[in-house]
Formats: C-alpha cells, sequence, structure tokens
C-alpha cells in the first residue's frame, strides 16, 4: 500500500472514530442525565437509541448520496453535521432537544464510515485491501470500548456536556485536514433516492429494535406493546427484502449476495457483531450493579480488550491476504468464544477484576481476527463499480446487528434480573441500580447469576458466527483483477468512491 493511500486510511480513521465513539459514550452518562433532567431511565435510554437508530437509517443511502454529490463532498458534509449535532447536543436544555440533536448527530455518523469505507477501498487494489481494512475498521473495533472510559473521566471531571462537546475541536481538524487529504470526486446523475425502500427498511429496522429492547420490561414476547412493532417490523422489513430484488436502483443492492464469500460475510458479521456489541452493557453492569463500583473502573477494565482488538487487527487484516480467510476468521470466532466462555465459567459476586481484563483480552484477540479480516474476504471478489454497493451493506447489517444485540442483550439481562431477584420487583434494573450498598450485597449472588446467563446468550451467538464462517472463502485466489498499485495514485476517484480515468 503506497504512502498516499497509508495517509488516507489514517485520516478516515478520525471521523470513523468520533461516529463510533458516540455509540457508546453515552452508556455511562444515563445516571447523570436521569438527574440533570429529572427523567426516567427508559426515556434517558432514547438518548442513545436515537442515535443508534439513525446511524441504521441513514447508512442504506449512503451509496446514493455519494453518488449524486460526490464521496469526497459527502464525507465532508457528514463530518460538518455530525460536529454541528455534538456542538447543540452539549446546549440541550431539556431531554427533548437532546434526543432530537442526537438524531442529527447519528444522521452525519451514520454516512460517514460507509462513505469512508468506500473512499479506501477505492484507493487500493483488491489484493491490497486487506491492510486498508486495517486501518478504516478499527474505528469499528475500538470505539466502543473507548467510549465509556473517555465518558466516565469526563463525567468525573467535567460536565456531562463535554462528552459531546469533546467532538469539537477534533471534527473541526478533520473538516480541515479532509479538504487537503481526500481524493478528489465529480458528482455524477445519480439513479433516484429509493424511497419507497427508505420508507420499509428503516421503520422496520427501527420497529424490531425497540420491540426487542421493550421485552424484559413488558413482560415477554406475547405482550402487544412487544409483539406488535416486532411482527410490524418484520413484516417490513420482509416487503424491503422482496422489493429490492424486483427494482433497478433499491436502497440496498441485495444482488451483491450472489457474489461468492458475501453472503456468508453479511451472516457472520451480522451475528458476531450481534453477540460481541450486544455484550458490551454485560460488564459495566456487573461492575456497577453487582459490584457497587463506578463508571469509570467498568470503562477502564475494557482498555486492555481495546488493546488486544486494536493489535490483532493490524495482523490479521494483513493476513487474510494471504491464508485462508476461512481460517483466520474460524480461529478468531473461536478465541472470541472461548475468552466469553471463560468470563461465563467464573463469573460470581467477587469475581477478580484482573482476571476478568485477562479473560477480555482473549475476546479481544479473536475479534480482532473476526469483524474486519471478514469484511476483507467478502468484499474481495467485488468489481471495482460493486465496492460502494457491498461495504454499505455489510456496513447497514453490522450495525444493524449492534443495535439488535444491544437490545436483546439488555431485554435478556432485564428479565434474568427479574427471574433471579424477584424481591426487586417490577423494576429490577432500575431497583438495583439504587440499592444501598448493605442491601447490595444481599442480592450480589443473583444478580451475578442473572449477569452471567446474559453473557452466555451472547455466547450463542458466537458460536452462530463460527458456523456461517465456515462457508467463507476456503483459499487465497478469489479476487478479481484491479490496478497495479503504481496506478492508484493517478487516478481520481469517481461519484460513488470508485477509481475513474486518470484526469487530463
Amino acid at each position: 500500500m503506497d504512502r498516499t493511500a497509508y495517509r488516507l486510511g489514517w485520516y478516515l480513521t478520525l471521523g470513523g472514530l468520533l461516529a463510533v465513539i458516540d455509540t457508546t459514550v453515552t452508556v455511562i452518562a444515563v445516571p447523570r442525565l436521569v438527574e440533570e433532567f429529572d427523567a426516567g431511565i427508559a426515556t434517558i435510554g432514547w438518548v442513545t437509541s436515537a442515535y443508534a437508530l439513525a446511524l441504521v437509517a441513514v447508512m442504506p443511502a449512503a451509496a446514493w448520496v455519494a453518488g449524486r454529490f460526490g464521496a469526497r463532498r459527502a464525507y465532508l458534509a457528514a463530518l460538518a453535521l455530525f460536529t454541528a449535532g455534538s456542538l447543540l447536543a452539549g446546549c440541550a436544555w431539556a431531554v427533548g432537544p437532546l434526543i432530537a440533536f442526537r438524531v442529527v448527530q447519528g444522521i452525519g455518523g451514520g454516512l460517514l464510515n460507509p462513505v469512508g469505507m468506500a473512499i479506501a477501498l477505492a484507493a487500493v487494489p483488491p489484493d491490497r485491501r486487506g491492510r486498508m481494512m486495517s486501518l478504516a475498521g478499527l474505528p469499528v473495533l475500538v470505539g466502543p470500548l473507548v467510549g465509556p472510559v473517555l465518558g466516565g473521566a469526563l463525567l468525573d471531571h467535567a460536565s456531562w456536556r463535554w462528552i459531546f462537546w469533546i467532538n469539537l475541536p477534533v471534527g473541526v481538524a478533520a473538516l480541515l485536514l479532509g479538504r487537503r487529504m481526500l481524493p478528489a470526486t465529480d458528482a455524477r446523475p445519480a439513479a433516484r433516492l429509493d424511497l419507497p425502500g427508505l420508507l420499509l427498511l428503516c421503520p422496520g429496522l427501527a420497529l424490531a429494535v425497540y420491540g426487542l429492547s421493550v421485552t424484559g420490561e413488558r413482560g415477554g414476547l406475547r405482550t402487544a406493546p412487544v409483539l406488535v412493532p416486532l411482527l410490524v417490523g418484520g413484516v417490513l422489513v420482509a416487503g424491503f427484502v422482496a422489493r429490492a430484488g424486483r427494482v433497478p436502483h433499491p436502497l440496498l443492492r441485495l444482488s451483491v449476495l450472489r457474489v461468492p464469500g458475501m453472503a456468508a460475510g453479511a451472516a457472520t458479521v451480522g451475528l458476531f457483531a450481534a453477540g460481541y456489541f450486544g455484550s458490551f452493557l454485560i460488564l459495566p453492569a456487573y461492575v456497577q450493579l453487582v459490584r457497587g463500583d463506578s463508571a469509570t473502573l467498568a470503562g477502564t477494565l475494557g482498555i486492555p480488550q481495546a488493546v488486544a482488538t486494536g493489535l490483532m487487527l493490524q495482523v490479521a487484516t494483513r493476513l487474510v491476504d494471504r491464508v485462508s480467510p476461512r481460517l483466520v476468521v474460524g480461529l478468531g470466532i473461536a478465541t472470541a468464544l472461548a475468552g466469553t466462555a471463560a468470563r461465563v465459567a467464573v463469573l460470581d459476586a467477587d469475581t477478580s477484576y484482573p482476571l476478568l481484563a485477562v479473560l477480555g483480552v482473549v475476546t479481544g484477540l479473536g475479534t480482532g481476527a473476526t469483524l474486519m479480516p471478514t469484511m476483507a474476504a467478502a468484499s474481495r471478489a467485488l468489481a471495482r463499480d460493486d465496492i460502494p454497493a457491498g461495504s454499505t451493506l455489510l456496513t447497514t447489517v453490522s450495525n444493524s446487528a449492534m443495535a439488535v444485540g444491544t437490545a436483546l442483550l439488555a431485554a435478556t439481562l432485564s428479565w434474568l434480573v427479574g427471574r433471579f431477584a424477584p424481591g426487586l420487583g417490577e423494576d429490577g434494573l432500575v431497583a438495583a441500580a439504587r440499592l444501598a450498598p448493605a442491601d447490595r450485597t444481599a442480592y450480589a449472588a443473583d444478580l451475578a447469576r442473572a449477569v452471567r446467563f446474559a453473557l452466555a446468550t451472547s455466547g450463542v451467538l458466537l458460536a452462530l458466527a463460527w458456523l456461517t464462517s465456515r462457508r467463507l472463502p476456503a483459499g487465497t485466489g478469489d479476487r478479481r483483477p484491479g490496478p497495479a498499485p503504481n496506478e492508484v495514485g493517478s487516478r481520481h476517484v469517481d461519484s460513488a468512491g470508485t477509481p475513474g480515468a486518470p484526469r487530463a
């Protein structure tokens, strides 16, 4: 990978990291926001959920936006929108405006990763996409672990507003750098935005995630407040899938799933992301609800896992260019599953924090060898013109799975707390968060058992991901020809983020 492409990859991690960190940074701030706005935890939860759902809603339109306005212009506009949303969120005077400003942030952030990934992949030939993914993929893996640590530190030493305002200097710097570093692109006449598809997919995903999120609070799947949004959301998503195969320019080009490795890659990414990112709430819940320790400590315990993920990511995404993707990803998932299973085995009311951190390193090593290598392997056989559609599809699957997995694990934990600690009442998690130290000791064993079984649910999803990874390419030769490395620097990037003819 030449120096220009390498610098571009590092630059694109900057905007991507901002978007991903803000997916999780507010989780640590929930108790403070409840106190600040005198609102219930369910209402404050939408400060996080609204952002995540806005990310998912706008991602499928990323390819159209890049084609209509040019990849460079689309990326800079998304970065500006995200930065403006961060400023407004920090100035929010009530919970309603805060949720609305988080949606603004999510619309900008939802475009950053898919457009940035398309630009990154188009800057290198197919046999170097693994190395580029090692850079472009860092935000997706490291951001959710950095977010809680950063959020805890800002809450302890500044104000909740700074968890949003911290984005301002970084966002402005990224905008200035982007005007110099991003390849020049031309906007070309694009196909019409698939508005009917957008109106099917986005509400469908939002309703499904909402239905899952309230399962633990509403008495199970068979109650109307849960079943109705789940069924309506499922019907809308099914309608989108059926329609996507019949229209010439669908919101998501599902036809790329017929490219060798894409279907298996999408399934593996979806299942692994649901299990892995969904489990992020488990350790903070254990530290704060079972042990009664601080949110900052909960975030700090994730640092070794983040470091292990980042280091292994650099190795695995290069290795997948030379070794069987099925072998690399299979070993990665097995390692992550082993770390999760070990945590399940040792978790009780007084498990050693250093032991949990060490087992987190094992899970992190496996994760670094899984998500981005899977995406690199899945996109290897894509034709150059299919890269934006393929990267948008994979990113949408990953982020949708993150939202679904988080909702599923949260609902599972809420239900398990009600089952194992019925003395806490109907609002089990809320009551657990408010327990006095003496009362917490009495409930610690029951709460630890609930956390352990919720984490086991995450392990089941990882095991399913291992099964789907068996369908990934077994060899290293399944790739389409691309330009020689020395041609990349002399080509411009077209409206969809793919290289076009050399400029005169």
